[in-house]
């Protein structure tokens, strides 16, 4: 088994890693969203938001033909919750991060190849409460020492998720009247600067786009999907052997599947 997979990074031009927040898996599902994978070639679909018990996703539809498919739920019926579909079956699947502040809520679940790990990652939201706020707080600086170790470890990292924050100004449509709000509060970006900065990490999307307007989340009031008022929040972070790996990035936008856009990423490995 192991000789396979090894195997299979050896020989393959391209590995394609879709990223989306389905906010509901059902809801997505209804929307269209499997028979838009079908035809997307990918090697590993990360979702977050999957608002659902695993005993509730029998259904076929969930466990799509081809993809070794794990989830990982939230105590909360209904809310958070992260999945990984991979066309390889991984050496092993890690769920959670071993804090139970964030396990009990479904946020991290991690399927390791014999030189890669790809993660799927559902970062708090700071925006219904200062509590939450706080806990996001106290997740950051718990997750970067993590982050760090990861970074001297001997295998490359996809980190594929909502990370509810929106980097620089480039990042959001109106980043001047935002820049007290949860998601592009001055700390939170400060803790970005450290990842993608003394932490040697990268952002893969950025790493071969640098265009402006470049949105994974649209809120839905108002009009702000029609009019592109929206926030890249969604993101494929990665080890530093891997910057050179990327050969294109996309956001998928002709149709709508959740209130996030799908990231595409392809990697020569």
């Amino acid at each position: 088994m192991v000789k396979t997979h090894a195997s299979f990074f050896i020989v393959s031009l391209l590995m394609r890693i879709i990223s989306i927040n389905v906010n509901g898996i059902r809801a997505a599902a209804k929307k269209g969203l499997f028979t838009w994978l079908e035809q997307q070639q990918a090697d590993v679909v990360c979702l977050q938001e999957t608002k659902a018990k695993i005993h509730q996703l029998h259904d076929a539809i969930f466990h799509p033909a081809g993809f070794h498919c794990y989830y990982h739920d939230a105590q909360k019926p209904g809310y958070s919750g992260v999945a990984v579909y991979s066309r390889h079956e991984p050496l092993q699947v890690k769920y959670g991060l071993g804090l139970p502040y964030l396990d009990q809520e479904g946020r991290y679940l991690e399927v390791q190849f014999e030189h890669l790990s790809v993660v799927s990652l559902y970062l708090q939201s700071g925006s219904s409460s200062e509590v939450r706020q706080q806990l996001k707080f106290r997740f950051l600086d718990d997750f970067m020492p993590y982050l760090r170790r990861l970074h001297h470890s001997q295998k490359d990292y996809v980190l594929c998720g909502d990370w509810n924050i929106a980097h620089k100004n480039i990042d959001l449509k109106n980043w001047k009247s935002n820049q007290k709000n949860s998601g592009f509060l001055p700390e939170e970006r400060a803790w970005m600067d450290e990842l993608l900065g003394d932490a040697q990490f990268v952002d893969a999307f950025r790493a071969v786009n640098q265009e402006e307007e470049q949105y994974t989340w649209w809120s839905n009031r108002g009009q702000a999907w029609a009019k592109n008022v929206g926030w890249r929040i969604d993101y494929q972070i990665v080890t530093p052997g891997l910057k050179d790996k990327v050969q294109a990035a996309s956001i998928y936008k002709d149709e709508r599947f959740s209130d996030h856009a799908p990231l595409i990423i392809d990697y020569e490995l």
